[in-house]
């Protein structure tokens, strides 16, 4: 969960201590949380979902929802959540890159991934055409 909570917080353009301050913790819990020291429980886990705009799930890794286009079908999915469990070491000229370097990694794979499944399908539906 940590690489993620600091892109959203990133993508926020926020500090730790705005976070920390908004949620009503002390910096030093968030940055557990952050680096995977700690978990968030279970209350604290919604405030963090709600503050960020994403499910809880999305938080926990179980659910990616805006990667997934709406025209995706289950083998679609199947096909997505397989490439996702791969834990492959990510390695940048022999040298293995950081979470937060991993998760950028990734989201650049899941945009390729859909762009290839919607390439392919064109593909299928122009040939069934001819």
């Amino acid at each position: 969960m940590g690489p993620l909570l600091i892109r959203l917080r990133e993508d926020k353009g926020i500090t730790q201590y705005e976070v920390a301050d908004k949620l009503g913790i002390k910096r030093a819990r968030y940055n557990a949380w952050e680096n995977n020291i700690a978990k968030p429980r279970v209350e604290m886990l919604n405030q963090l979902a709600n503050f960020y705009g994403v499910s809880p799930d999305y938080l926990l890794g179980f659910e990616r929802p805006a990667d997934i286009p709406a025209w995706a079908t289950a083998k679609d999915k199947r096909d997505f959540k397989q490439m996702l469990e791969e834990d492959e070491e990510v390695m940048f000229d022999g040298v293995p890159i950081s979470d937060i370097g991993r998760q950028r990694v990734m989201d650049v794979l899941t945009g390729l991934f859909w762009e290839a499944k919607q390439m392919n399908k064109r593909k299928k539906t122009n040939a069934s055409e001819d």
